[in-house]
């Protein structure tokens, strides 16, 4: 949340989906170890702040994809069925 830039100096755009749907719920719980209201009490901290920016909302699995092949610098997630040749694969560890 902290990083603005990628190493090569791109700007870092973050796209996410709403609290409610099942592959954000899927991300924030068993990838970040947070509920999804833990994650947007984050972002609006850092927004209100003025320290951070807020992610883009999406409205759909198919918007993610085409934001995310589509944007330079953009980060996402989709579901491994949606990934195709347009979209990196960054390893969350």
């Amino acid at each position: 949340m902290r990083l603005r830039t990628w190493p090569d100096g791109t700007k870092i755009r973050v796209f996410v989906l709403s609290d409610e749907d099942d592959l954000h719920q899927t991300v924030s719980k068993e990838r970040l170890n947070v509920f999804p209201y833990q994650l947007r009490s984050q972002w609006d901290r850092l927004v209100y702040s003025g320290t951070g920016q807020a992610p883009t909302k999406v409205n759909s699995v198919e918007e993610m994809l085409a934001k995310v092949a589509n944007t330079p610098g953009a980060i996402g997630y989709l579901w491994r069925t949606d990934i195709n040749e347009n979209v990196s694969i960054l390893q969350i560890k």
